[in-house]
């Protein structure tokens, strides 16, 4: 099959999926027809990435279309040039198809925006597909793309991973360029990508990170060529069962998939490990402190000001920052540091934490909680490492009692994310859970 015609079909199969699920803000049609025909009468392969079909998240430039982050007072915001991750996807050969839907704002769970609607999970379209690249992980479940690039600041891309039975990586904060997104939290926000197949996302990951001087948060951390030894195994690793807050208050149905997948790669050779992670339980306040002030300082003057141009779950959500106190947000960053000493012991300790990305299969679109409420209990497990920085990878373990996907957190210190990736493609190599498929109507 040429580039050409697995893009026809993917978009066939958006432009008869897509005014129902709402993953995709647009669609690229014809400038991806045309860099396809141009793939596909090359002589030779571009890069990493030839042919690989990619949606991105519509809080990261892509020139030629507004950057609207879901937000309608955005519409007209058109980027002048492409955001550094996209101009090295695109020189790595990978197809742009399209800009996906999110949580606006980058918000909230739900992922709807007033400038995409709703989008549905396409495992059960009553389902949030997670958030706030929700749109990225239901465009990749339903078959619209290959792969897509997320933001994730406290969950953003591993909770739609997990949510849509795809794989996701955030990264180490810094690890890959921020600049040319919208953000929410400039210290918390990373970039990350989402596939079906880890392998697909390391590569994504290979040609994406790497120092941007131009970014102030892009810190100059060598890459080593790991994807030669992704297929090496994990024999030896020591992975952390936490005895503490990351199963509390989890689905049965969760909690037996995460230990199974735990059984499997301890038949793998990895070596199990109990562990203790002291205060994991403080660590969502101080989170959402810091993410809630940070949000109010970009968008603190049209709350006052404008408060109608922000969806109204998003607003009553991020209002909550204008409450914090100076004295707080310095509190939450004091914890901060001790939060990352916590973790660096931790990991003096074993190579990896393993835990559920989320507690439950993907929550209805219409429970009666409130976002701020739902996006609280959703994210238990995801704020922790995004405080401390460190880079984590959801991969798909399994299914509800309901047919709704589950997600198996790991978790590694600052910079490992090889080892994150070398041990999701061990997962998948032994297991199936990541080629199911949702039934569209």
């Amino acid at each position: 099959m040429t580039i050409q015609d697995k893009l026809n079909a993917q978009i066939a199969q958006a432009e008869q999926h897509n005014p129902r699920l709402n993953a995709l803000i647009s669609i690229m049609a014809g400038p991806a027809r045309s860099v396809a025909a141009a793939l596909d009468a090359g002589d030779e392969p571009r890069g990493l990435l030839h042919g690989m079909t990619i949606a991105v998240k519509d809080n990261i430039d892509v020139v030629g279309t507004a950057t609207t982050a879901g937000a309608s007072f955005r519409r007209d915001a058109l980027p002048n040039s492409d955001a550094p991750v996209v101009e090295r996807l695109r020189r790595a050969g990978a197809v742009i198809m399209g800009k996906a839907n999110m949580a606006e704002l980058a918000f909230g769970i739900r992922s709807r925006s007033t400038v995409g609607g709703q989008c549905r999970n396409p495992w059960a379209e009553d389902r949030i597909p997670g958030g706030s690249s929700g749109g990225s992980g239901a465009a990749v479940a339903a078959g619209f793309c290959d792969a897509a690039l997320g933001s994730d600041t406290g969950g953003s891309v591993r909770l739609p991973a997990a949510f849509c039975g795809v794989s996701g990586l955030r990264p180490t904060s810094g690890r890959v360029p921020n600049r040319g997104s919208v953000p929410v939290s400039a210290a918390l926000d990373t970039i990350g990508p989402l596939a079906r197949r880890v392998e697909d996302v390391a590569l994504i990951f290979a040609v994406t990170a790497g120092f941007d001087p131009a970014d102030p948060y892009s810190v100059d951390q060598p890459l080593e060529n790991f994807l030669p030894h992704l297929h090496d195994g994990i024999a030896g690793c020591r992975i952390g069962i936490p005895r503490n807050h990351y199963f509390n208050d989890c689905d049965p149905d969760v909690v037996t998939a995460v230990m199974a997948a735990a059984h499997t790669l301890e038949a793998l050779g990895a070596i199990l490990v109990e562990v203790d992670v002291p205060e994991a339980e403080r660590v969502h306040a101080a989170t959402s402190a810091a993410v809630f002030a940070d949000a109010c300082t970009i968008y603190g003057e049209r709350l006052k000001n404008a408060p109608e141009t922000v969806d109204l779950d998003i607003r009553t959500r991020m209002l909550t920052g204008l409450n914090v106190t100076g004295m707080q947000y310095a509190e939450a960053m004091a914890f901060k540091r001790h939060w990352m000493h916590t973790l660096r012991g931790l990991f003096g300790g074993i190579d990896m934490l393993l835990s559920p990305t989320a507690p439950v299969g993907a929550p209805p679109i219409e429970d009666g909680a409130s976002l701020l409420n739902v996006t609280r209990d959703m994210t238990k497990n995801t704020y922790a490492g995004a405080f401390g920085a460190l880079p984590g990878l959801s991969v798909p373990c399994g299914l509800t009692s309901a047919g709704l996907p589950i997600g198996l957190q790991l978790e590694a210190a600052w910079w490992a994310e090889s080892l994150l990736l070398r041990a999701g493609c061990a997962f998948q190599g032994r297991t199936d859970f990541h080629r199911a498929r949702p039934s569209l109507a």
